[in-house]
């Protein structure tokens, strides 16, 4: 025969489970109230326990707003998110300096809109394309030095390049400058001709 003291350690049983529903996060916390919405009716069914169905009806209320306030906020973080990588893609791809990510072989990985019209063409046809094809064998080798001095440390290296042009037998000079990638082991290296643009003749092997 069930007593008192039966009743009363099964209704806080009962709303000892509600609550540990209560306690999940994201799909697990829809999960949850699900059941703590079951357990809420059982509570409710019992004149004895109606006060505590609607403590708990309270809670609930209280842990759906703020279950609705999270994802809301997450919601607008993703959303800044997408804008500010959005503008960081737009700052690379149309800087006015050609922008290049390339390997320790010089070959490209990744590059601007800027730097595939200087090198006169299609973005997705160069990478994978080693920059020495589009300098001089003197360019190449100061290119290298530069990427081994970044490799050894130094922050930044400068150097003036010899690109050449797609005009045959021409070269451009050009001047770069060449960085770690933070965000890998590959080279940044930005190229910009200088305001009074310098062309040259390739010497007759």
């Amino acid at each position: 025969m069930k007593t008192v003291a039966d009743d009363a350690n099964g209704n806080a049983a009962l709303r000892s489970r509600a609550v540990a529903h209560l306690k999940g996060s994201g799909a697990q916390a829809q999960a949850d109230s699900m059941a703590a919405l079951g357990v809420l009716y059982d509570l409710a069914s019992s004149p004895s326990t109606a006060s505590d169905a609607l403590a708990l009806l309270h809670e609930l209320q209280v842990h759906q707003v703020e279950v609705d306030l999270q994802s809301e906020e997450l919601r607008r973080s993703r959303a800044e998110l997408e804008l500010a990588l959005d503008r960081q893609v737009q700052l690379y791809d149309f800087a006015p300096i050609a922008y290049f990510t390339v390997d320790v072989g010089a070959v490209l990985r990744e590059l601007n809109l800027t730097g595939a019209t200087l090198l006169g063409f299609d973005r997705d046809c160069l990478r994978g394309r080693s920059l020495d094809d589009f300098l001089i064998r003197e360019s190449a080798a100061v290119l290298r030095a530069m990427l081994g001095r970044v490799t050894q440390g130094a922050r930044s290296v400068s150097a003036d390049l010899y690109l050449k042009s797609a005009q045959e037998g021409e070269v451009r000079f050009m001047h770069a400058c060449a960085g770690r990638d933070p965000a890998g082991a590959h080279f940044l290296l930005g190229l910009i001709e200088p305001s009074a643009p310098r062309r040259f003749a390739l010497p007759n092997d």
